[in-house]
């Protein structure tokens, strides 16, 4: 079973991606998508070009690897970040995996992400990406699998169980913790952008903190907002409230 996770950056998708690395049954991908897009926008990235040089460009080749099924009948967990998906971008694999969409308040995506690097337009944040592959899942008539990160601070165990119900797998309580640091499967970008996790063994509590968006920032949080609020429609916590 492929499992395609899509989610912008700075939304608890690294730590995720651990806790289904802690099973078992499970092997993980980091961002397959990420050298092509760095090849594709030029996009001045961290590291961008180790990156292009260390992992596959060509998006056909990429395509098949994601879409093979795993070995031995285990489960392929793939970290996607939306905004790799470019408008050129084929979409036709998805089909070949259960899709499902981590969301996260962009009010919190900005505030994270502008820490690390420059924000130029929404696409950096990935929340138009996610609507167009929201919308491709729809018209399949596939079922609209959405968590937000939010909830999964507030309560970890019940969303991971209700997340594996969605997926059909049996809950691991090897989910809710795993051991401190990086990881092979982790992407060489990890040295730039995965700080917290790797000092991480769980999901931490979130700490609220009040979040105020620097003016230039406005007109994409307002964009992002409208997405964000008509994806969450659909969030998963909603259905067992």
């Amino acid at each position: 079973m492929n499992i395609y996770m899509w989610s912008g950056p700075r939304n608890l998708s690294t730590a995720l991606m651990r806790s289904f690395e802690n099973r078992e049954d499970t092997e993980v991908w980091d961002e397959p998508l990420y050298a092509y897009y760095l090849n594709e926008t030029k996009k001045n990235h961290p590291m961008k070009d180790e990156i292009i040089k260390n992992y596959p460009t060509d998006i056909n080749k990429i395509i098949k690897l994601m879409s093979n099924e795993p070995h031995n009948n285990k489960i392929c967990y793939q970290k996607h970040m939306t905004h790799h998906i470019l408008e050129q971008t084929p979409l036709h694999w998805i089909e070949n995996g259960i899709n499902c969409f981590l969301i996260r308040h962009p009010k919190e995506v900005i505030d994270s992400y502008i820490k690390k690097n420059n924000l130029s337009e929404s696409s950096d944040i990935g929340f138009s990406g996610q609507y167009r592959i929201f919308q491709k899942v729809k018209k399949l008539n596939r079922e609209l699998i959405v968590i937000n990160a939010n909830d999964i601070y507030k309560n970890p165990e019940k969303l991971l169980k209700l997340l594996c119900g969605k997926l059909n797998i049996k809950y691991s309580n090897k989910m809710i913790k795993w051991p401190l640091g990086s990881r092979s499967s982790d992407g060489c970008w990890h040295k730039v952008w995965y700080d917290t996790v790797k000092l991480s063994t769980s999901f931490e509590k979130k700490i609220n903190k009040n979040i105020n968006i620097p003016s230039e920032y406005l007109s994409i949080y307002n964009e992002c907002l409208d997405i964000y609020n008509e994806i969450n429609f659909f969030n998963l916590n909603n259905e067992y409230q």
